[in-house]
């Protein structure tokens, strides 16, 4: 079997050694990917119920299935708090627990504080807590996974609303692109913001909810650079050798313009995916985000705000977002060039060299 470099182009090759050859980019992606990989496990990571355990000769998995109290002699049936210094005894007594590394879940109450909240960095929480007595390092961790996810969505529905009215509008021309030109205009000049404080006023706002307002609004600044390149490519050859043996135009628009526009597309999606990173960041920081309680960056932000005798959160929810958009900057930057023909040529050749006076 043919391996996988084997069966791309080589103009696909050779943007991938071109993208290789940054060593910043290819460092920020190695990065980026690790953090986020370690964020879908979360829950393993930090939360406030052990992962696996032994009591009295059983096998419990209380990261997976809810136990009451009794089921560890407790005195009531309700859902048992595995931070309770009583359940804590219990387990040490007639078995065993293998906790996550941080014991503390994003919504967890540290109820045993010696310190009043917010409470500075220790052995116990790394980052500190919030004014409510929360592990900040577990908020970091899953707001981490929670704003990567956002993006991804967010992203991947304004990548097709953004191709498929890009692609229509340039590809036929004329009054389609006209109207879809002034249309574009009146809709980029609503005000976003004013609009989800009215919104908010009526519905709870929610992740759901959030990213279906959003994505009404952020195909915008991808469509004109995708209708920019179909105008460009519909009156290539090929294509008109397309149109002239009669092939419908959704196949033309498939098969012969969109590969070459994805290039363009393709280059712009890391700073769309930054783009939804801040956005979702600052509706939190200002009150029109996520609901309470969610681990949300910019309700961290906003919490160092607050508290400025507190300076660990302002600190925290600063440098994850630098470090965040960041490497997603440095991974945009290193596909705009690998997928510009004039880097990869001058990669290729080296720098021009001045000629010799005598």
């Amino acid at each position: 079997m043919a391996s996988l470099s084997s069966r791309l182009s080589p103009i696909t090759r050779r943007r991938i050694v071109a993208f290789k050859a940054n060593r910043r980019a290819r460092v920020s992606l190695w990065l980026f990917g690790t953090l986020f990989i370690l964020s879908l496990f979360a829950e393993l990571i930090a939360n406030d119920k052990p992962i696996v355990m032994q009591y009295d000769g059983q096998w419990y998995v209380p990261l997976l299935v809810d136990y009451p109290e009794t089921e560890f002699d407790g005195f009531l049936p309700t859902r048992t708090d595995y931070l309770d210094p009583f359940i804590q005894q219990q387990i040490d007594d007639h078995g065993w627990a293998l906790w996550p590394i941080i014991p503390f879940s994003y919504q967890t109450l540290d109820m045993n504080m010696t310190r009043p909240s917010p409470a500075p960095p220790d052995s116990r929480h790394w980052l500190g807590t919030d004014d409510q007595g929360r592990d900040v390092m577990a908020r970091v961790i899953y707001g981490f996974r929670l704003s990567v996810a956002f993006a991804l969505v967010l992203t991947a529905g304004s990548l097709v609303m953004g191709v498929v009215i890009g692609g229509v509008q340039g590809y036929f021309g004329g009054k389609i692109d006209l109207i879809g030109q002034r249309f574009t205009e009146i809709w980029s000049g609503l005000p976003v913001l004013f609009l989800l404080i009215i919104l908010a006023s009526f519905v709870q706002p929610g992740f759901w909810w959030l990213l279906g307002i959003m994505l009404l609004f952020s195909w915008l600044g991808l469509v004109d650079i995708v209708r920019a390149e179909f105008l460009r490519a519909r009156n290539l050859e090929y294509v008109r050798a397309a149109k002239a043996m009669g092939l419908p135009s959704r196949l033309i628009m498939w098969r012969h313009v969109l590969p070459n526009a994805m290039v363009a597309t393709l280059t712009f999606i890391p700073f769309l995916f930054t783009g939804a990173i801040g956005t979702l960041t600052a509706l939190d920081f200002l009150g029109f985000g996520l609901p309470p309680g969610a681990p949300s960056l910019g309700e961290l932000a906003a919490q160092g705000k607050n508290n400025l005798h507190a300076p660990w959160l302002g600190i925290t929810a600063f440098m994850t977002l630098a470090i965040m958009l960041s490497l997603l900057v440095f991974i945009g930057e290193g596909l705009r060039d690998a997928f510009d023909p004039r880097h990869v040529q001058q990669r290729q050749t080296g720098p021009a060299q001045e000629p010799n006076h005598v």
